[in-house]
């Protein structure tokens, strides 16, 4: 695979503004958390929690930028003990030296970099993966789906990947400014004559300008140079509706085993009218997702874990007494203070809240979950309140159906193989 003009001007970007801005002194104070490569996600997303958490986890970070995805994951794995290693993979030395930092900072011991680029030949990792992450590269390479179907090629058997890419509706205003940019500093000025008219027009902004109406940006716009570089001057920047995101998914061998929140795209949850609701239990779970991107209009990014196709994973039965529910992040009694009085969960999908009805006994619940209760244990704690097993099936079902679309229960896997 060879670059072209535009790649070898995205590689001279990353390494005159190393993407996010990231501080290695802040991971004293904080650890940056996200998706893809929640390890809690894999282990449910990925591998129907199945997999023994025991078995060594070998993870590849296809373009891990100033490290955000393989700080996060390599953390997990070692507060949790479990063995593994992340390969943080990219070309930009600048970015790799700052993600070597964060990692010194945190005394990881389960990280190594890699410089290399995903268009090299031979790859520059050897071997293959349980896990691979591809945050935020694909849309910016010459060939996006020839990159997807050679990361494919490096995955283990029964090995997933979680994937973002830019999405076009959320992202309104954006390719517009990118637009004006081209003429006003063209890609054969240096980045940072480029950056500095990128910083007079933002200065100027007319208040119309439609970037000003959109509320979808965290990084990009409140994280400096690199940030502003990335959004207005990057030298390529696809965006991929739903459909598309399916199709360059399905084109490299692979399917999709969650996008992320799957609530999100549930146009259901904002369209309570019931007619309308008929109407999309008639559609394809695609076609469904798309509607939940049109007509909401804040998808700026999709996130999903895919699988190789025909081999998804179905996670274990949540009303089984022996499966073990667990926080995804936030603890079960924080997650119940967040409920109104009329047992709704307002949920933030970026711009726009939703509120999600759960059963009342859901409030009581979700403290007990501690990621080492059985569901036989939850529903024997309920029943000491006067809950029976009948109820307590109707409950939990509804509870984690509705928790596990929101991406905050999850169930765990086993400690270790059976033996």
């Amino acid at each position: 695979m060879s670059a072209d003009p535009a790649d070898t001007e995205l590689a001279a970007q990353y390494e005159a503004y190393p993407y996010p801005a990231r501080d290695p002194r802040e991971e004293a104070k904080r650890l940056l958390i996200g998706s893809p490569g929640h390890l809690r996600e894999i282990d449910y997303w990925v591998f129907g929690a199945r997999r023994p958490e025991d078995r060594f986890l070998r993870v590849l970070i296809a373009g891990c930028g100033t490290g955000d995805g393989a700080i996060m994951l390599a953390t997990h794995l070692a507060r949790a003990g479990r063995p593994g290693e992340v390969i943080c993979l990219d070309r930009s030395g600048a970015a790799l030296n700052i993600a070597r930092e964060r990692a010194a900072a945190r005394g990881l011991e389960n990280i190594r970099f890699v410089q290399g680029s995903l268009l090299s030949d031979p790859f520059p990792v050897e071997g293959q993966f349980d896990y691979i992450d591809c945050c935020g590269v694909l849309h910016h390479l010459p060939d996006p789906d020839a990159t997807l179907a050679r990361l494919t090629e490096r995955l283990a058997p029964g090995g997933g990947m979680g994937l973002m890419v830019y999405a076009p509706y959320g992202r309104t205003g954006v390719y517009m400014l990118q637009d004006a940019l081209s003429s006003l500093a063209p890609h054969d000025q240096t980045p940072a004559d480029r950056l500095d008219i990128a910083r007079r027009v933002m200065r100027n902004l007319p208040a119309t300008a439609w970037l000003r109406a959109n509320g979808n940006f965290g990084d990009h716009l409140s994280g400096g140079d690199a940030g502003l570089y990335d959004l207005l001057l990057n030298p390529r920047d696809r965006a991929y509706d739903v459909r598309a995101f399916h199709r360059l998914i399905g084109g490299a061998g692979l399917e999709i085993s969650c996008l992320m929140e799957p609530a999100r795209y549930d146009p259901s949850l904002f369209l309570p009218d019931p007619r309308l609701r008929t109407r999309l239990g008639e559609l394809s779970p695609v076609e469904r997702a798309a509607v939940a991107e049109e007509l909401t209009g804040n998808m700026a990014t999709h996130v999903a874990y895919v699988v190789r196709s025909g081999e998804r994973i179905s996670p274990p039965d949540p009303l089984d007494d022996a499966s073990v529910p667990v926080m995804r992040e936030i603890p079960g009694i924080e997650l119940a203070r967040q409920m109104t009085p009329d047992h709704r969960l307002m949920f933030e999908f970026g711009t726009l809240v939703v509120p999600v009805p759960l059963p009342p006994q859901t409030r009581g619940l979700l403290p007990l979950i501690d990621g080492e209760r059985t569901v036989g244990e939850l529903a024997a704690a309920l029943e000491g309140r006067g809950v029976g097993r009948s109820q307590f099936d109707r409950v939990w079902g509804e509870a984690f159906s509705a928790l596990e679309s929101l991406n905050r229960v999850l169930l765990r896997g086993p400690r270790t193989a059976a033996k």
